[in-house]
C-alpha cells in the first residue's frame, strides 16, 4: 500500500487513474529529492531522463507494493555516495529483481537514491530496448561506465552471477554460480565500499524447466530459457507469478588491495561476499512459510 494511502481507497470502485494517483505522487515526490545533472534535452550525462521514467516508475510501484508485495530489511546500512550493490540474481524472463531492489532505494532509501543498472552487453543491441534501459537510468555494463558512474558517486547494482545466475533451472534455486572478479577491482581501484544483497522470491517468479542455449544464439542471446510459462505461453509466459519478494541488505564492506593483483587474491575478496550474499538470502528464506507469504 502507498505511503499514507487508506485501504478503503484501493477497494472502492474508482478510475484507473484515481487508483495510481498515490503512487504517481509519491514517485514523483521521491525523484525530486533525487539530485540529476540534465542537460537542454532533459537527458543526464548517461541518458537517464527522469520524465520518460516517471509513468513507468508509477506502474513498477504498483507492482512493487501489491504485486511481489516487497519487504525489505537493512536499506539504511546503504552509505551515501558512490557504492556497489551487490547481489543473487534469478529471473529467466525479465530481471524483475533488478527492478525491485532500485524501486527499494528509490521508495524506501532515506535519502532517495536513483540505483543504476549495469547491463548485459547484448541488451543494447535489441532494437527500441537499447533506448529504453538509458532512459530509466541503465548504462551497458562495462568497467569504463561503470567507473563514471562511481566518480559521480552514483549508486550502482551489479549481479556478478550474470546470464549464469539469471537463467538457471529450478533446481539450481538459490545456489549462487561463479562470479565474475570485475566488480571487486573496480571497488579496490575507486574506493567503493560494496553493500551485499539477499534477494528471496525471483527465484520463484517464473520458475525454469531448462535453458536451450543453441535457440538463444539463434537470436542472438545467450540463453534461451523454458519456464513453466513461457514459452507455452507466449507473451504471458512473461507475467511473473505473484510471490513475495524480501530484499535483505548487509552491512557495507570495504577492501584494500591492488587492483591489479592476480586472480587467486580477488576470488578470495569475492567469497567474502558471496558469503555475506548467502546468509542474507538464508535470511530471506527462513523468514517465510511459502512462495506467497
Amino acid at each position: 500500500m502507498a505511503p499514507g494511502q487508506a485501504a478503503s481507497e484501493i477497494r472502492s470502485p474508482s478510475t484507473g487513474w484515481a487508483v495510481m494517483r498515490p503512487f504517481a505522487r509519491e514517485i514523483e515526490e521521491r525523484l525530486a529529492r533525487i539530485p540529476t545533472r540534465l542537460n537542454e534535452y532533459g537527458y543526464d550525462p548517461f541518458g537517464f531522463d527522469p520524465e520518460y521514467s516517471r509513468s513507468l516508475m508509477t506502474v513498477m510501484s504498483l507492482i512493487y507494493h501489491y504485486w511481489f508485495r516487497v519487504e525489505t530489511k537493512g536499506v539504511d546500512r546503504v552509505p551515501e555516495g558512490r557504492v556497489l550493490l551487490i547481489a543473487n540474481h534469478a529471473g529467466n524472463t525479465f530481471a524483475w529483481d533488478g527492478a525491485m531492489l532500485g524501486l527499494t532505494l528509490l521508495l524506501e532509501g532515506e535519502p532517495p537514491r536513483m540505483l543504476r543498472g549495469m547491463a548485459e552487453y547484448y541488451l543494447p543491441t535489441i532494437p527500441f530496448f537499447n533506448v529504453w534501459l538509458h532512459r530509466v537510468g541503465s548504462v551497458v555494463g562495462t568497467p569504463e561506465n561503470c567507473a563514471q558512474l562511481l566518480e559521480h558517486e552514483e549508486a550502482i547494482m551489479a549481479f556478478p552471477e550474470g546470464q549464469r545466475g539469471f537463467v538457471k533451472t529450478y533446481r539450481q534455486r538459490y545456489q549462487l554460480q561463479r562470479f565474475g572478479l570485475g566488480f571487486l577491482r573496480l571497488a579496490l581501484e575507486t574506493g567503493t565500499p560494496i553493500v551485499p544483497v539477499g534477494i528471496v522470491g525471483s527465484e520463484e517468479q517464473s520458475p525454469g524447466l531448462a535453458n536451450i542455449s543453441s535457440l538463444g544464439r539463434l537470436i542472438g542471446a545467450p540463453a534461451f530459457p523454458i519456464t513453466i510459462g513461457f514459452p507455452w505461453l507466449g507473451l504471458a509466459g512473461f507475467i511473473p507469478l505473484p510471490v513475495k519478494f524480501r530484499i535483505h541488505f548487509g552491512k557495507a564492506l570495504r577492501f584494500e588491495g591492488d587492483p591489479a593483483e592476480d586472480d587467486t587474491s580477488i576470488e578470495n575478496k569475492v567469497e567474502v561476499v558471496k558469503d555475506a550474499i548467502r546468509e542474507l538470502v538464508a535470511e530471506g528464506l527462513d523468514a517465510r512459510s511459502g512462495w506467497f507469504a
